[in-house]
């Protein structure tokens, strides 16, 4: 059912006249005869009862006027939800990251949220090889990855560059030190990510191709976990510097160069070519971008 005869309806309902409701409108008389006789005939019923000398509704008349302004307060309510989102004053941003490239996003989302306050922000912890799958199948709109997914219905935007670090506690006896080789850490006691990734499996090869041993005799599921452990003295880690860049502005932690190691990668900004960012997605990427 088209939403414009009923509109013709409750203005003639509302104004007693075929006449003035004619002039609201800005159509003429016959139009908004035609218009009502076309909902009618739609309808199966007659609203109006044409023997009165006043413009009277029958009760099937009464009915539909009584939707008819429910649907008035509908559409009144849809057009404010899409002012609503149209500002940002409303709405939902949905993004997928792993643990790493979450902590990353939280700055951002901090600014975000002070910018538009009302929009509900859900980022979903996956992992980095499902991301895209989830982009295409609609599930998520935006997802941040540390490599190019290589798939022509992707958009892929670098929004940062980040860097392996080598991790000590300020007790540790390598933590006034600048620089080191690769050689002095074979004694080392490294507490390891557990999750394959491209990080974990260059450092590895570097200690293969340097035959030092790598002494993985713990562990973690998450970097939270490492890095607190690090923070206790009980061991040393490579972790990436996005994920602890807090933690070394306050001295908490302390970087120290492994010479022969230097990886970096790029942290990726993900999403569907051919369809259109929400208004909540297209203003975190303004965001982003600033």
């Amino acid at each position: 059912m088209e939403l414009y005869p009923l509109h013709v309806f409750l203005t003639v309902a509302n104004e007693k006249s075929f006449s003035r409701a004619a002039e609201r409108l800005f159509r003429t008389q016959p139009a908004v005869s035609l218009a009502l006789q076309r909902l009618e005939l739609q309808l199966g019923e007659k609203l109006i009862d044409r023997s009165a000398k006043e413009l009277l509704l029958t009760e099937a008349g009464r009915t539909v006027l009584d939707y008819a302004r429910r649907f008035e307060n509908l559409e009144s309510e849809l057009q404010n939800s899409l002012t609503e989102l149209r500002d940002n004053s409303a709405g939902r941003l949905t993004i997928g990251a792993n643990e790493s490239t979450t902590l990353y996003l939280l700055q951002h989302i901090e600014r975000y949220r002070r910018l538009y306050p009302k929009v509900k922000v859900q980022v979903r912890r996956s992992l980095s090889s499902k991301v895209p799958s989830e982009i295409l199948s609609g599930n998520l709109e935006l997802g941040v990855i540390s490599y190019a997914p290589g798939d022509h219905h992707l958009t892929t935007k670098v929004i940062y560059t980040d860097s392996l670090v080598f991790v000590v506690s300020p007790e540790h006896r390598l933590a006034s030190v600048k620089t080191v080789s690769i050689a002095e850490l074979g004694e080392e006691n490294f507490i390891a990510h557990n999750v394959l990734s491209p990080y974990r499996e260059a450092v590895l090869r570097e200690f293969q191709r340097h035959q030092i041993p790598l002494n993985m005799n713990i562990e973690m599921p998450t970097v939270e976990t490492i890095r607190k452990l690090v923070l206790a003295n009980v061991g040393v880690a490579f972790l990436p510097r996005m994920c602890v860049e807090s933690e070394l502005k306050q001295g908490l932690l302390r970087a120290v160069k492994v010479n022969e190691i230097t990886v970096e990668r790029k942290i990726h900004l993900v999403m569907h070519s051919q369809r259109a960012l929400s208004y909540a997605a297209a203003a975190f990427l303004e965001v982003l971008e600033a």
